[in-house]
């Protein structure tokens, strides 16, 4: 019996050998067939290390970030051949989207300093592949509420896309602390700290939430403001480490990327490495931990309230994680939850996927529940025109108020990259502002016509990338500012 059983696991094992050379094999296969990588991908930055960061102040760490986009003027925008040197290249120097060109470089950190005396300090923190431009909107109304605004650039961010092959999560959570620490000295004592975290950043948010709790020496948040927040990712993001192995070999060093594409958003990459994926994965895991551990030892009342905009559906986070993962577990301590609903009203009925149309209703637990909930849906009037449906903290009966806002023809849902811009920002809104200009407006565009013309997938364009309920969604933040307001026209960073 035992010689049977041990034969048996000896078959189960070379199966599973067998089957991981297999899947191996193919992976290095397809690797040979995506498109060759270019100088943003090969040439690796020398971004500041968690290590590094712990001994530095903000000015040591803006001295260190210059150099950085020094270094990738140098080593790629004046070594790009021929071919590379055309207006769909963000890192072409004569191209519309070189970000050298812009008034404002909104890929590097930023500090938005009000007019008048601080009545607090803001620190904001950007997704993963992305730069601090796509929390501006939301940096500037704070700014504009006597608030100091800080916003990091993370490290393997805003460069170029191989600054995240080797990035680690640490790194991240370094340089969050880092700027809590100058946005507090900046705004002073006894004034509001608020952190605000889109994607990623979201759960940057959240940890530093946590470590504050058992840190004398870090200031703690008055309050958590969450955007498309990255609690938990798929599960395939586990395992993206594994499809990477190939490229220990330099035959296939293309494995160690999911997407390799042409980089013409001027403040986002859009090539992938896997290394991102890993580390967004070792992030989401390590924070869903520790929510469970400092929840059973009793030490999440001393959270701050925590506000959150979410899409129901949401192909990059999963909406789900943040109810299980984070608000389950928090104590009726003023917490919000915000809910964009799909678009009932629109005519995409037929086309619509059964586990999109009830996302909604699996998202949340039956009342009476620990937090606030807020749901964005379509008015009872009918049409695109929006209602709010809120259930207050430990209630079971909900109270409906339009809105006056609604659905723009065509959409049948937001997106996770839509919540944190206007509709009329420069680059991602539907209806752009025009006295800015950064080359491309891709929220407008109408992509109809034949396949193969474009330099980018149809179905990159499709996605909404503007909120239609910004207005709404800056509304409800605002109500959580308080102090004084210093107005100022000028929304540009004062001091870096």
């Amino acid at each position: 019996m035992r010689s049977r059983a041990v034969r048996l696991l000896k078959g189960i094992g070379i199966l599973l050998a067998a089957m991981l050379a297999t899947l191996l094999a193919a992976r290095a296969y397809q690797s040979l067939h995506t498109p060759p990588l270019q100088l943003w991908h090969t040439w690796v930055p020398h971004d500041m290390t968690a290590r590094t960061i712990a001994t530095a102040d903000w000015a040591g760490y803006v001295r260190a970030e210059d150099a950085l986009f020094d270094q990738v003027r140098i080593h790629v925008t004046d070594k790009l051949d021929a071919q590379a040197r055309n207006p769909a290249n963000r890192y072409f120097d004569g191209s519309p989207l070189y970000p050298g060109r812009f008034r404002q470089d909104w890929n590097r950190s930023y500090i938005l300093a009000p007019s008048g005396v601080p009545t607090g300090a803001v620190v904001l923190l950007h997704g993963l592949t992305d730069s601090p431009y796509s929390l501006r909107h939301v940096a500037q109304r704070y700014r504009q509420d006597g608030y100091v605004a800080v916003a990091i650039r993370l490290p393997g961010h805003g460069t170029v896309p191989s600054g995240l092959t080797d990035a680690v999560w640490e790194d991240w959570a370094a340089a969050t602390r880092l700027a809590v620490l100058e946005a507090s000295r900046r705004a002073g004592e006894n004034v509001p700290l608020h952190v605000v975290g889109y994607s990623s950043g979201g759960a940057l948010a959240v940890h530093y939430a946590l470590e504050a709790l058992g840190d004398a020496g870090l200031p703690r948040p008055d309050r958590v403001v969450l955007i498309s927040p990255m609690i938990g990712i798929t599960r395939l993001a586990r395992f993206a480490g594994f499809f990477g192995w190939p490229a220990v070999f330099p035959a296939f060093a293309r494995a160690a990327w999911l997407s390799i594409v042409p980089e013409f958003n001027p403040f986002k990459y859009n090539s992938f490495p896997i290394n991102g994926a890993r580390q967004s994965s070792l992030l989401a895991r390590i924070l869903q931990a520790r929510i469970a551990q400092d929840a059973q030892a009793g030490r999440l009342g001393a959270l701050p309230p925590i506000l959150t905009f979410q899409s129901a559906v949401d192909f990059t986070v999963s909406a789900t994680a943040i109810v299980d993962a984070l608000y389950a577990h928090l104590t009726a301590n003023g917490s919000e939850l915000v809910l964009f609903d799909l678009n009932r009203r629109a005519k995409f009925g037929p086309l619509l996927r059964p586990s999109a149309d009830t996302a909604l209703d699996r998202l949340l637990p039956p009342p009476p529940r620990a937090f606030r909930t807020a749901v964005v849906t379509n008015a009872g009037s009918g049409g695109a025109a929006v209602a709010e449906v809120v259930t207050e903290a430990g209630a079971t009966a909900a109270r409906v108020r339009e809105l006056g806002l609604r659905y723009p023809d065509g959409v049948f849902s937001l997106s996770h990259v839509a919540l944190p811009f206007p509709l009329s920002d420069p680059l991602y809104g539907l209806t752009p502002d025009t006295t800015e200009d950064y080359g491309v407006n891709l929220g407008a565009m109408a992509t109809r016509g034949e396949r193969g013309v474009l330099v980018v997938t149809l179905d990159s364009l499709m996605r909404l990338t503007s909120n239609p309920f910004f207005p709404y969604m800056m509304d409800r933040i605002e109500e959580g500012i308080g102090g004084g307001r210093t107005r100022s026209p000028d929304a540009r960073p004062a001091a870096r």
